[in-house]
């Protein structure tokens, strides 16, 4: 009797061999599973996705700032007759405005070091923080404005997910084109730049016959 059940007991349990075959099962799932979402390319989306935001809420900011103030954040006053952002203007704490006091855009949009420099909180020091830590490169961002009346604001990133390059693309070769707007700030092809071409942001493609990596700019 008490071998009987020795046997059951063992009987109970897997081999070497089942399990070897149930671990090379789950690796090769692991694999078609990896495969199918491509886990890199979901990181750099979550990345764009994330800059989209930060650009979407600075947008916000400089127009809350033009809606109260009367001028937008890089302005003197109302009576600044060179308005306009061109070439296009990285965001980083380097950006200032002619003082005196002589305070950097994002102090007038947060809260000010100086203290003769008036902040008007429309943005939280995290954030603001967060973008000047993008400096240059390919997450930074990076302001442009006509300064003609009617004009928009422009805020462009360079896009590392495979999804907004094809949006970038999109906007870049169809009929339309870059909004007139917009336009002046690719004279130098570097919102849509040509295969092997470098973007604002710097970045060229691996070969020279790829297609450049195009700019996102909203609006």
């Amino acid at each position: 009797m008490r071998f009987t059940l020795v046997n059951k007991a063992r009987n109970l349990g897997f081999t070497m061999i089942e399990l070897l075959i149930v671990i090379a099962i789950l690796g090769i799932l692991a694999v078609v599973v990896l495969s199918a979402i491509n886990p890199l390319e979901q990181i750099n989306r979550g990345r764009d996705t994330a800059k989209r935001s930060d650009a979407e809420q600075l947008l916000s900011a400089f127009e809350r700032y033009n809606a109260f103030n009367g001028f937008f954040p890089w302005m003197e006053d109302q009576d600044d007759l060179s308005p306009g952002i061109t070439p296009p203007i990285v965001v980083d704490n380097t950006w200032t405005v002619t003082g005196p006091p002589a305070c950097t855009i994002l102090e007038r949009l947060s809260s000010p070091v100086l203290a003769d420099c008036i902040g008007t909180q429309e943005l939280k020091d995290s954030f603001v923080n967060r973008i000047v830590g993008y400096s240059g490169g390919p997450r930074a961002l990076y302001v442009y404005y006509g300064g003609t009346t009617g004009d928009n604001v422009y805020v462009c990133f360079s896009p590392q997910s495979e999804a907004f390059k094809n949006e970038g693309n999109v906007r870049c070769t169809s009929t339309e084109g870059l909004p007139d707007d917009l336009l002046p700030a690719d004279a130098s092809n570097e919102i849509c730049p040509p295969a092997g071409g470098t973007n604002l942001a710097g970045e060229t493609p691996s070969a020279a016959t790829d297609p450049g990596i195009p700019m996102i700019c909203l609006p």
